[in-house]
């Protein structure tokens, strides 16, 4: 995959106007759509969980992992698969295929008949949320003008928890109430269980099908246009966001570009011992990003807050809570990574969470319910929604090298979806052996391996050309 690098104006030429053109922020948002699918598609299985597993009868706990953790095997496969079909096809149409197969799985997991069929079509539904976690980003740093890039490539990370929020929304509004201790027959009888959790699945169609229509509208990546040798198209779609002024500027810089890094092979980048380094350091801070233990709390949150003592209907209640959190806080990242740096927050947030865990274990340990450990899963969830969630990706774009970035994110986005899968399918059957109060520990010395790695191995990259970042590796 061929990224942009962020220190040549690929787009708006040198003179760059004070913002965006509308047609890019159109066009980012509806390629933002894509997060906004990822984020609903990646949490809703948490609010349906207590009513597809009383439906289908699953009790054993490595039923229960496989039904929530099946889908990032599709999320591994779309991922890998997402950077040869942007390259072959285009962004455009690769964008378009993610947002078909969001419209189609929604719908047929909504319709499964079986456990069989939801474990095939979460697998699908999976293979999209891999396509988009790489495409939606990528379609928008090669349309954004350099002065906009930053706040544009943000938008999708907006999106991200914007759909996080929805599913959790949508999760609350759908579900009729849960008495008490109902047994799973009661449930699997239910309302919940026969139709409502259908329904969780299937509202994705909706923004779903929006993205579809976008998809048809935007026009396609000027960067793929000229790899393609295609400088006519390329200069019309330049022309339509930045002005008929910017467009022969632009097409100069653009071919400079590529002359001067025309990307390699990953094979070529792993015979440098400093490209080496560097791509240790990424998989790792990619790896930390999932093993962080962050995840189990909206993918698991029913088992989470039944431990505390919460009823089903509260616990909907408290995911949503969860999610208004989530988006509060990233948008206070906005505000603090160009002021406190990104490996300072990194520090701050394998630190904080260390600190958090260590409290949340307790409280299980020691039967504290309700309010008190509610207020500890909420402090989580913001600590990483201001560091590690936005900040590990702002590092990634910056620490690679320009000739391999491509094949290095690659690399650091599979590690990514692996780690992911490992923590979502290890959690039940952790919770089961040791308890949630031991595994939120286990978490919690993750990160403090992680704060101790950050600080040993990541240097500083604020205010620093990409260029600069290259040189002091």
């Amino acid at each position: 995959m061929h990224m942009v690098d962020a220190g040549n104006p690929a787009i708006s030429g040198g003179e760059a106007p004070a913002g965006a053109s509308g047609a890019v922020w159109l066009a980012a948002a509806v390629s933002a759509l894509g997060g906004l699918l990822f984020g609903y598609d990646w949490v809703v299985i948490g609010g349906a969980k207590p009513f597809y597993e009383a439906a289908f009868g699953l009790t054993a706990p490595t039923d229960q992992a496989w039904a929530v953790s099946c889908a990032l095997v599709g999320c591994l496969a779309g991922a890998m698969a997402s950077g040869a079909l942007a390259d072959r096809l285009g962004r455009r149409p690769a964008l378009l295929l993610a947002a078909i197969i969001f419209a189609v799985s929604s719908i047929g997991t909504a319709l499964t008949g079986g456990f069989s069929g939801f474990v095939a079509w979460r697998m699908i539904g999976g293979v999209a949320i891999g396509m988009a976690s790489g495409l939606s980003p990528l379609y928008i740093a090669e349309i954004a003008p350099p002065h906009s890039r930053g706040r544009l490539v943000v938008l999708n990370q907006i999106a991200i928890v914007i759909g996080l929020l929805a599913a959790q929304i949508v999760n609350w509004l759908i579900a009729a109430p849960v008495p008490p201790g109902a047994s799973l027959a009661v449930i699997a009888e239910s309302w919940n269980g026969t139709t409502g959790w259908r329904w969780m699945f299937a509202a994705a169609a909706l923004p779903a099908v929006a993205f579809v229509v976008g998809c048809l509208l935007i026009p396609e990546s000027p960067r793929w246009l000229a790899l393609k040798g295609r400088w006519d198209a390329a200069r019309r779609v330049i022309a339509r966001f930045g002005g008929e002024a910017q467009a022969d500027a632009a097409l100069a810089d653009i071919r400079r570009a590529l002359d001067a890094a025309p990307g390699r092979s990953l094979g070529a980048v792993l015979r440098e011992p400093r490209f080496r380094k560097v791509l240790m350091i990424g998989v790792a801070l990619a790896v930390l990003q999932q093993w962080c233990g962050i995840n189990v709390i909206f993918n698991y949150a029913q088992e989470i807050f039944a431990g505390a003592g919460y009823a089903v209907s509260d616990t909907l209640f408290n995911i949503v809570i969860t999610g208004v959190v989530n988006c509060v806080f990233t948008l206070v990242a906005l505000g603090t990574v160009e002021k406190l740096g990104r490996r300072r927050l990194l520090l701050i947030g394998c630190a904080g969470l260390a600190v958090i865990y260590a409290a949340v274990g307790a409280a299980y340990v020691m039967g504290v319910q309700g309010w008190p450990l509610l207020l500890l899963v909420i402090a989580a969830i913001a600590v990483y929604a201001m560091t590690l969630a936005p900040v590990t990706w702002v590092a990634l774009a910056e620490i690679f090298p320009g000739e391999a970035r491509g094949a290095s994110m690659a690399v650091a986005t599979t590690a990514l979806w692996a780690a992911c899968f490992l923590l979502t399918y290890s959690f039940p059957l952790l919770n089961a052996a040791a308890g949630t109060g031991l595994t939120f520990w286990l978490y919690g010395i993750v990160c403090a391996a992680g704060f101790v790695f950050i600080h040993r191995t990541l240097p500083e990259t604020k205010g620093k050309t990409l260029e600069q970042i290259e040189q002091d590796w």
